[in-house]
């Protein structure tokens, strides 16, 4: 039966789901979801790069901010999380990156959290030295060293609200297709707002992600001492909630087209919605961890000397004008048009005051 059809049959069996329930059955439904299924989803033959894809300098330029977090921290036994790893290109890129420093190689533990079959299937056919996989963070926890994560939360379940003269939720319901309907939001959201002193004005759509603000507190309990390196595309909550961004920022990717309609393409289109880097300083300083700094992705990689790193691993006696042509087209990519989009928020426990090189450049 297609997913499709099965969320139809719950919504006329149970009456309508919010809009976070069916984002998350269109996502993670077992075998079937977008991110469960076996279906490609990154790189040429998927629907949407990542910035690990284009680039091993990527995951050179995070392994080498890890190595400096490391140093500061003494020098010991080291822990990275990552969650959501993907095809574990960045995990790979980070290794092959940190191979080079033996003292702390050796002492090295690399742990992906995954819950898509398929992905981790993918990750285990290549990543097979210093990686463990599990299912939940308490597997590893307490944690001493660094949880990563690259691209995820945006792909957390969010409730969707618009203002009317209350607080109204989304929810979808099923009439000859799939509609949207509005019923009074709960308390959980209006606390979101209220917490983070955001007034919606009346007609203004924004989605809220209750599922970040939990994980941002399951990250802080199972972190002992270390830092939180958080990379994705998101804003303020000031910037969220500016004028035109009044309908919201979900949108949909589906073989590298973007669209803004979560009813189509089920289970073969990707949802997102962009970060809230507010909420998590917020809930992060709520339950123990201190902000170290919030930079874009073009800043924090020429910070840890990106630009030098290409032209070293260069390939020696290649064609000069292909080698230029192809760090321009990697300077444009991942400095330009997703170095501006995308932000790195470095969030730390027991390290406060200890500065990092990522974060230099403001």
């Amino acid at each position: 039966m297609a997913l499709s059809d099965i969320i139809k049959q719950k919504i006329q069996s149970d009456g309508p789901i919010s809009f976070r329930d069916y984002m998350e059955m269109a996502l993670y439904y077992p075998e079937l979801g977008y991110y469960t299924g076996p279906r490609n989803k990154i790189g040429r033959a998927g629907d949407f790069f990542t910035s690990s894809n284009l680039t091993h300098a990527f995951g050179a330029m995070i392994g080498k901010q890890l190595e400096e977090m490391w140093r500061l921290m003494g020098k010991e036994e080291f822990t990275i999380v990552e969650y959501g790893a993907g095809t574990g290109a960045l995990c790979g890129d980070i290794l092959s990156y940190l191979k080079d420093n033996h003292k702390m190689y050796d002492q090295l533990h690399y742990a992906i959290i995954e819950k898509s079959p398929a992905m981790r299937e993918i990750e285990r056919s290549h990543l097979n030295e210093k990686v463990s996989w599990h299912d939940s963070i308490e597997d590893v926890a307490p944690v001493t060293g660094s949880i990563l994560s690259n691209e995820l939360l945006d792909n957390l379940s969010v409730h969707r609200v618009v203002m009317e003269d209350e607080l109204m939720e989304v929810f979808v319901d099923y009439r000859d297709g799939f509609v949207e309907i509005l019923k009074p939001a709960s308390k959980a959201l209006k606390n979101y707002l209220s917490e983070q002193n955001i007034m919606l004005p009346k007609g203004f759509h924004a989605e809220i992600n209750l599922e970040a603000v939990h994980w941002i507190e399951k990250l802080a309990a199972s972190l002992k001492k270390g830092y939180v390196l958080t990379i994705d595309y998101g804003y303020s909550a000031a910037d969220l909630v500016k004028q035109h961004r009044s309908q919201g920022t979900l949108l949909c990717y589906h073989e590298h087209q973007i669209n803004d309609n979560p009813y189509i393409n089920i289970a073969s289109q990707d949802i997102t919605a962009h970060v809230n880097f507010t909420a998590l300083c917020h809930w992060g300083l709520k339950n123990g961890l201190w902000c170290s700094g919030l930079v874009n992705q073009a800043n924090f990689l020429l910070a840890l000397g990106i630009k030098d790193y290409l032209r070293k691993t260069a390939p020696q006696g290649g064609n000069i004008a292909e080698l230029a042509m192809k760090e321009a087209m990697l300077t444009r990519a991942l400095l330009i048009e997703m170095g501006s989009k995308f932000k790195v928020l470095i969030q730390n426990k027991g390290m406060y005051g200890h500065e990092l090189s990522g974060l230099n450049l403001y």
